[in-house]
């Protein structure tokens, strides 16, 4: 397979010439119906691998049309690059040209991200792509590197999470286009921020998919939740495999975007020679050094397989890093106490810990929620393929009530929700809001049109629910007001105890930036500890001369014992319980020398940081 350029879909050769190629290896007549400026049918001509081509006139960019298969049924450009009149609308072309002002921008390293997950259409009141602009500004004061956006490909309605879009190439219309996008990549860039896109390789939605009526797209051999599986290793799945990867270069060269999260590659089903994945990892490593920009590929997996982030050189499939959903869990439980679903594997410090250390709590244990062992050793994966987060869109949405921890925790849990995310090793993300406690909730909305399909997906939601024995109704995925109590109050950031939380969160960020022992750890530069009974963590991290001791007391309970410090002066850095952060005052000593132990007093879930003294 050739991928040297951008080739599927509609492409404007400039002085109004523009060449359409579609796959169809089962159609032998396939037409471009052109729409406007003026209607015409332009016939295509098929080659040996099934893609009809056809170079036209006269076809300026807004243009309009559709695909004509076999002289009946019209379907929109599976590749369209804009639907503005919807998933059953009709493709329009569009010119790839845009004054771009980000030519010094050569993107930043993995350690250098923060991640900011955000909802395009609750994020603002506008809920567009230029609603966002106008906070990156904050963003990037508060301490975020980069504001990670859910999918933003044409889905139904105006109103979708995004995992639902059956255009993998178009850009939402009621978000802004395509234009709207570059524009917003373009503002974030002068900004210093990195722009990562949620990308979906595993399924198409159900409402406008007519992928499957051109070609053999999907399979029957392979299940996922949503249906046929995506056709990888197939008969023809090279075609199909093309139709991503160049996907996936449309948004690095096209749109400058310099990072994917990959949704859910546990459900790709490939057992081809080559995966699919590490394919797609050699085609966008290969184009970012063709574009002398950094460009990262970021899994989504329940799996702990730490073959998805190993090098290819080394046997693994070459993606840069994987979100670790242990983590969360882990931190998850500490925090809330649930054990339903599939936080039945995690309770008491010890997860914790072991993720801290690792990136994985179960690196091959067995698992009572899976009935199975689960899980690989990631020690030779470096502390920065791994982004860990206290809350995401999953863990928030997939919720009965959507509820966030700034509606669910007490403050100075909240903060050690914070502090465990950003002073870990690892590549911290922040969902939109939690910056400052947003209480509004993230539940799970839909704007189907399809009565059967709105109804199928309500019933979907109330099972899926079954597994957590969560009490209360559903939400209404379907009714407008479920989307509406979504949107973000961003008024609450300057108001008390917000303001407060957001300023912790300051902190956290500038000691992260500051500190090299935070910020600049290796697995093999830190160790942790847990005290079970107590409920507390300790950890000690160093690099080079620097080197800090974190203690976190989820127990909620003070107490005071003997503490292993290093010998030597020590400083308090940070203290949760402070009256600085609206806390009820700390006991813990703000110096410490120690000949090896100390006897510290911590006041009910707290973090602290200490930092060694450097003598000069």
């Amino acid at each position: 397979m050739s991928l040297q350029g951008l080739t599927l879909g509609a492409i404007p050769l400039g002085a109004g010439r523009c060449v359409f190629r579609v796959w169809a290896p089962g159609a032998e007549r396939v037409e471009v119906h052109l729409l406007t400026p003026a209607d015409r049918l332009v016939p295509m001509r098929k080659d040996e691998r099934g893609y009809h081509v056809a170079q036209a006139e006269q076809v300026p960019a807004g243009a309009d049309y559709r695909f004509r298969v076999e002289g009946a049924a019209e379907r929109p450009d599976p590749a369209s690059r804009w639907q503005p009149q919807g998933v059953h609308g009709p493709s329009r072309v569009v010119e790839p040209q845009f004054a771009w002002t980000d030519a010094g921008w050569a993107g930043l390293r993995l350690r250098e991200y923060v991640f900011y997950e955000l909802h395009v259409g609750v994020f603002s009141g506008e809920g567009t792509f230029e609603g966002v602009i106008g906070h990156l500004p904050a963003l990037r004061e508060l301490g975020v590197t980069a504001i990670e956006l859910m999918p933003v490909a044409q889905f139904p309605g105006s109103r979708n999470w995004g995992y639902d879009g059956v255009y993998p190439y178009a850009v939402q219309e009621s978000y802004g286009g395509p234009v709207g996008l570059k524009r917003l990549v373009d503002a974030a860039h002068r900004h210093g921020l990195a722009v990562v896109l949620d990308v979906v390789y595993n399924h198409l939605g159900p409402e406008g998919n007519y992928l499957g009526e051109f070609g053999p797209y999907f399979t029957d051999r392979y299940r996922t939740p949503w249906g046929p599986a995506v056709n990888l290793d197939g008969p023809h799945s090279d075609e199909v495999r093309r139709y991503f990867i160049e996907n996936a270069l449309y948004w690095q060269t096209e749109f400058h975007i310099d990072a994917l999260r990959l949704d859910a590659v546990h459900a790709i089903r490939d057992f081809s020679a080559v995966p699919f994945l590490e394919e797609l990892a050699g085609a966008c490593h290969r184009q970012a050094g063709a574009l002398r920009r950094r460009f990262h590929l970021i899994a989504e997996s329940d799996l702990n397989m730490a073959r998805h982030i190993l090098p290819r050189a080394l046997g693994g499939y070459g993606l840069d890093a994987q979100w670790s959903d242990d983590f969360h869990h882990a931190l998850h439980v500490l925090l809330t106490g649930e054990q339903n679903g599939y936080y039945a594997d995690f309770g008491g410090v010890a997860p914790l810990a072991k993720a801290w250390r690792e990136g994985y709590a179960f690196t091959g244990e067995y698992s009572r929620y899976r009935r199975r062992r689960h899980g690989s050793s990631p020690r030779a994966n470096p502390v920065t393929q791994f982004v860990v987060c206290g809350q995401n869109h999953d863990q928030v949405g997939n919720r009965v009530r959507g509820d966030r921890l700034g509606a669910t925790l007490s403050f100075e849990r909240q903060k050690l929700a914070a502090a465990a995310v950003l002073l870990s090793p690892f590549v911290p993300l922040l969902f939109m809001g939690e910056e400052y406690g947003e209480t509004a909730p993230f539940q799970y909305f839909v704007s189907h049109s399809e009565p059967a399909l709105i109804e199928a997906v309500r019933r979907g939601r109330r099972e899926e629910f079954a597994a957590f024995a969560w009490e209360g109704d559903v939400p209404d995925p379907q009714d407008e007001a479920t989307f509406e109590r979504c949107r973000l109050n961003h008024a609450l950031a300057g108001r008390e105890p917000h303001r407060t939380l957001r300023a912790f969160y300051r902190e956290l960020l500038m000691l992260r930036r500051e500190v090299r022992a935070i910020g600049g750890v290796e697995k093999e530069t830190l160790e942790s500890a847990a005290w079970g009974s107590e409920g507390v963590m300790g950890v000690r991290q160093w690099n080079g001369g620097d080197e800090v001791l974190l203690v976190f007391n989820f127990g909620g309970a003070p107490g005071a014992r003997h503490w292993p410090f290093p010998a030597g002066a020590w400083r308090k850095r940070l203290d949760s319980a402070d009256r600085r952060w609206a806390g009820p005052g700390s006991p813990a000593a703000a110096d410490v020398v120690s000949s090896g132990c100390v006897l510290l007093e911590l006041p009910a879930t707290v973090c602290v940081v200490y930092q060694r003294c450097v003598v000069s």
